[in-house]
């Protein structure tokens, strides 16, 4: 498999890596997309929030950054930084599992890497709509 987990200035273990990874590897072949590879960094609000100001200009907390490194076509390969502190207060806000929360969230990754934007309206339904689908199919293995 070629998709990383890295924590970065905290200490994190991603429960059922195996299970997660071969999951988020489908959603890349439902696409019609090939895996190079993805390295998912874990990490706190505060690490994440300095790269969003370096690297996007936002001065806000955020649970995910995508950055997409890809030039071959219909091929992923990235980073996904991923707030672990974002995501538990999430789930509380939308009374969810963390870890249905943090699923939630790196498939969102994903479907920036594959091409999947959410700055307009249009695009937030079908980026909502596409987490929802497999999510589903997910949550329905775990």
């Amino acid at each position: 498999m070629r998709i990383y987990y890295f924590s970065e200035d905290i200490a994190f273990y991603l429960r059922k890596k195996r299970k997660i990874s071969t999951w988020l590897q489908s959603v890349i072949e439902q696409e019609r997309y090939t895996l190079d590879h993805i390295n998912f960094i874990f990490c706190s609000d505060v690490y994440l929030h300095a790269k969003n100001k370096e690297y996007l200009g936002h001065d806000t907390l955020t649970d995910v950054i995508t950055f997409d490194y890809s030039t071959i076509p219909k091929t992923v390969l990235g980073d996904i930084y991923i707030s672990i502190e974002r995501v538990r207060e999430n789930a509380k806000y939308y009374n969810r599992k963390a870890q249905e929360e943090l699923c939630t969230v790196m498939v969102h990754g994903v479907l920036h890497l594959l091409a999947y934007g959410d700055q307009t309206a249009e695009e937030e339904i079908i980026m909502r709509e596409k987490e929802a689908f497999y999510l589903k199919n997910l949550l329905s293995t775990l």
